[in-house]
């Protein structure tokens, strides 16, 4: 079972993904998702690139 900070990260993983899939076709939907990754990672003071290896799945 994933812990919360597992869970916000892997939350944080698939709206950065999401944000860069619809840059182009929704730019101020893509831009909310960003922020919302972004507010994430800052709550653990993870940095984009270092999200996937942060969640420690093992």
């Amino acid at each position: 079972m994933p812990t919360d900070r597992q869970a916000d990260l892997l939350i944080a993983v698939a709206l950065t993904e999401f944000s860069v899939h619809y840059e182009v076709a929704a730019p101020g939907l893509a831009e909310h998702a960003w922020q919302l990754a972004a507010d994430r990672l800052l709550e653990y003071d993870v940095e984009p690139r270092e999200a996937t290896g942060a969640l420690e799945i093992k």
